[in-house]
């Protein structure tokens, strides 16, 4: 990356800042075929694309969607477009939108039997834009709003995915039937898996506001969804289940260390699980003002540092035809035990010009509650309704709750409904729509505080 301290000749910022990433995302497939998938004449007794224990899988997600207020399509950023209401979100838009069910991905997991009990796994994956063929790039879409005015800005958020070959996972560890799994390296959080498990939308982008920013899945910030350095542990007996995950930090793209704990059961259609978690040090990215943008290099970011803590409790309930899921969730943001020291190299290699160590002049508390019913019409046709509810308290030095500040109180609303109909095992279709209104604190500088998002699309996984 450019900036001028200096210009970084690093492979690893070259292959993130190249625009030739969709091709080489294309020759390493293309070389995962040579190497045995193409060459397999039949697929795995269960429809899997598996060669010597090695898989192959992937989705493609994309539909059309019109946007009440929204802003243009971004072919960076994986959510595409603002399905949620958001800040820069202006006039109505109707756009070829990309992952409204799902995050389009392409991935290979193995598996290998180092004796009865024991196995060696690995999992890679990335995730793209199915309307560009960029990798999945969430800081990037964010540059792009460097000193643009708030109503002329494109679609873009912070997010975990930041232009990595391997964006969504990369891990490998030991499975044991007796004694559980033990991971290491990029992981998908404790919190994260569970917020998709109960989500009555399943994490979808384009109906679900806990899908779509990834602030409840990341304990505070979309960034740590995905946790880099991490090693994860999870084990199972009977009907119980329990889940650790520890991250060392001492990286540049996450200082911070980081810890969750899980435990659950699942038992006679009733699962539930809490958990607890806190991250030191977590970053979340934002675009440079006008003013900075005059000073700072132009590819260059703001980040804001905290120390968070959360705890959550979610449960679903299945009898027959209809399951009825929700969870609840705190959050605590507090200033930085150890702030950072600007300029720092970020998630992704992006350049953080801006640190800012003191956002938070008193504890910034988020409670974030959800409920939704699926409801079976057939075993290939279900309905699914879903509410989402946020509610910031205020932590202005002064309490408040007008749209005078981002720190006065406020609440987020979202209702989302969905239809989701499965031609095969592969391929479905689905149509729905999110409202979703922020008030106060939460509406603070937006341009407009509503807004709709009628989406259809269709979906094959293999």
């Amino acid at each position: 990356m450019n900036h001028r301290f200096g210009h970084s000749n690093s492979i690893e910022s070259t292959i993130a800042s190249s625009p030739r990433r969709s091709l080489l995302a294309a020759a390493v497939i293309a070389g995962i075929a040579t190497a045995g998938f193409a060459n397999v004449a039949q697929a795995a007794d269960d429809g899997t694309l598996t060669w010597n224990g090695i898989t192959l899988y992937g989705t493609v997600d994309i539909g059309v969607a019109h946007v009440s207020h929204g802003a243009p399509l971004s072919q960076d950023f994986y959510v595409g477009l603002p399905y949620l209401i958001s800040k820069n979100s202006n006039k109505s838009i109707t756009s070829v939108a990309p992952s409204g069910l799902s995050q389009t991905k392409l991935g290979v997991k193995g598996t290998e039997g180092l004796s009865d009990s024991l196995s060696f796994i690995f999992n890679a994956e990335m995730g793209f834009n199915p309307t560009s063929g960029n990798l999945a790039d969430a800081p990037k879409s964010l540059t792009h709003n460097n000193g643009v005015a708030l109503q002329n800005q494109t679609t873009a958020g912070d997010g975990s995915r930041a232009g990595q070959f391997f964006n969504g996972q990369a891990w490998g560890g030991f499975s044991s039937k007796e004694w559980g799994t033990l991971t290491f390296g990029r992981q998908v959080t404790l919190l994260g898996e569970n917020i998709v498990k109960y989500d009555p939308m399943n994490g979808s982008y384009a109906f679900s506001p806990i899908g779509f920013s990834g602030m409840t899945g990341g304990g505070g910030d979309t960034e740590d969804v995905r946790l880099d350095d991490s090693v994860k542990y999870v084990f199972k007996y009977d009907f119980f289940h329990l889940g650790a995950m520890y991250q060392f930090g001492k990286t540049d793209s996450s200082p911070g260390e980081a810890w969750q704990g899980d435990l659950g059961f699942d038992y006679a259609g009733f699962s539930v699980d809490g958990l607890y978690g806190k991250k030191k040090q977590a970053i979340a990215a934002s675009s440079l003002s006008a003013a900075q943008v005059l000073v700072e290099p132009i590819d260059s970011l703001v980040a804001t540092i905290s120390d968070n803590t959360d705890w959550t409790i979610v449960g679903s309930y299945t009898n027959g035809p209809f399951k009825v899921s929700g969870g609840y969730e705190e959050i605590d943001f507090k200033n930085p035990s150890l702030p950072i020291t600007s300029p720092f190299s970020g998630l992704g290699g992006y350049y953080m010009s801006i640190v800012n160590n003191a956002a938070f002049p008193r504890t910034k508390t988020v409670d974030v509650s959800w409920i939704g019913l699926k409801y079976l019409i057939t075993p290939d046709f279900d309905i699914t309704g879903a509410w989402y509810h946020y509610s910031q308290h205020s932590f202005a030095l002064i309490s408040c709750s007008t749209t005078a500040s981002a720190q006065c109180s406020g609440d987020l609303d979202a209702y989302s409904f969905r239809l989701d109909y499965r031609w095969t095992k592969r391929f479905d279709t689905y149509a729905g729509v999110m409202f979703s209104k922020v008030s106060d604190g939460l509406a603070s500088g937006f341009l407009h505080t509503s807004s709709a998002d009628p989406m259809i699309g269709v979906r094959f996984n293999f």
